[in-house]
């Protein structure tokens, strides 16, 4: 039998989602030396001396900003992420964030929090005070949702649910998540065209260079003086100071984040969130439980399902004798990939290729066993990254 796969566990992971790595073929652990694999949450990994023996990364939720992706993908490593798996928990906190602003919440329990119990008049300085924190419904009103994916369609279906109405924006949206769009929510052409129409905004991208300061001083002045900014997405994908400048000139009603800073907290017109998008233990154990089954996937079988560095490649076993190899997309890789084989004389039963970017990724079953003098030769290929040979145990 071959050795177990071993698994470095840099955070609390949810002992379900751990659970889907059989104890029979896998050493997990907090303390694993040479791993073949790293599971992590929000562990700063950029500044950590990553072993040379990791295969995978998977990170137990969306964003993998805590990754050095760029590394890992010179290295042939694919970074694993579980999109959608927190999407319920990050929906209900903005339809709660949308509530703490339109019904001045977050200072009405602070005005509760000054009262006094043994104050005699206490109930008719409730009474009093309550006119200071007079709101408004949300139906409606008008959310404009940037980023459609399974976040943003969810939240764009519970906002019709509460007799809103939806203005949505995405450029690059998915097949799978036009789908899953309701019917009801009407397409934008533009940010702009958001901000201009939209009583609140809610922000579901990820943070790229294309998105870092989406929300800007220039954009901001196409908003509504009145209206919500949510940002529950990351916080580089909103300019703190220039939301601030227009709090304070009246050019913007309230900003309500999952980002603390120092710029924005204590804001009177800011509803700070201590980072608690992800933070049930349903969404723990959607995101442990998923990124747990890709990376075993991928080092059982070099399959690969949401990997942000990888473009997606599965293929069911036809063989008991798989290739799986990393390369950098220019011509003629599968060529020699190929070439490489026939020299061995190895039949090949399935292949498939397909590309992500400057990465490429490759899944040869063959018929036969193959030598490991043929897998040394496929890794001296200009522009192979990393070759794994991954036969079935008997």
């Amino acid at each position: 039998m071959a050795e177990p796969f071993k698994v470095l566990v840099l955070n609390q992971i949810s002992q379900i989602g751990l659970k889907r790595l059989p104890p029979e073929r896998y050493a997990v652990g907090k303390d694993v030396a040479a791993p073949d694999a790293i599971l992590v949450r929000s562990a700063d990994m950029h500044k950590l001396d990553i072993a040379t023996s990791v295969r995978a990364i998977g990170r137990a939720g969306a964003g993998t900003n805590n990754i050095p992706v760029k590394v890992m993908s010179s290295r042939g490593v694919p970074v694993f992420n579980a999109p959608g798996a927190n999407a319920n928990a990050v929906k209900e906190l903005v339809i709660a964030g949308m509530l703490l602003a339109s019904r001045n919440l977050a200072g009405a329990l602070a005005y509760v929090a000054t009262l006094d119990p043994k104050d005699p008049d206490m109930e008719k300085k409730v009474e009093d005070g309550k006119k200071a924190f007079a709101g408004f419904e949300l139906a409606h009103h008008t959310l404009g949702v940037i980023g459609l994916g399974k976040i943003g369609c969810l939240v764009a279906d519970a906002a019709i649910k509460l007799g809103m109405n939806v203005l949505g924006f995405d450029p690059e949206i998915t097949v799978d998540a036009a789908w899953s769009l309701p019917a009801q929510v009407k397409r934008a052409n533009s940010v702009a065209d958001v901000l201009k129409n939209s009583h609140f905004i809610s922000l579901h991208v990820p943070l790229l260079d294309a998105t870092r300061d989406l929300i800007n001083a220039g954009n901001i002045e196409h908003m509504k003086h009145s209206a919500v900014l949510l940002n529950f997405s990351r916080e580089g994908v909103v300019n703190e100071a220039a939301v601030v400048k227009a709090l304070d000139g009246k050019k913007l009603g309230r900003y309500v984040c999952d980002f603390p800073s120092p710029v924005v907290n204590r804001h009177p017109l800011v509803i700070a969130l201590p980072h608690l998008g992800a933070s049930t233990e349903e969404a723990e154990e959607n995101c442990a439980v998923m990124v747990a089954d890709q990376v075993r996937d991928y080092l059982e079988h070099g399959n690969v399902q949401n990997a942000v560095n990888f473009p997606n490649v599965a293929m069911p076993r036809e063989s008991g004798f798989r290739i799986a190899i990393a390369n950098a997309n220019v011509p003629n890789m599968v060529g020699q990939i190929s070439t490489a084989m026939a020299q061995a004389g190895l039949n090949i039963h399935t292949m498939m290729n397909k590309s992500k970017g400057d990465m490429a990724y490759t899944l040869v079953d063959v018929d036969s066993s193959v030598p490991a003098a043929t897998i040394a030769s496929i890794a001296k290929i200009a522009g192979v990254l990393a070759v794994r040979y991954l036969p079935l145990e008997v």
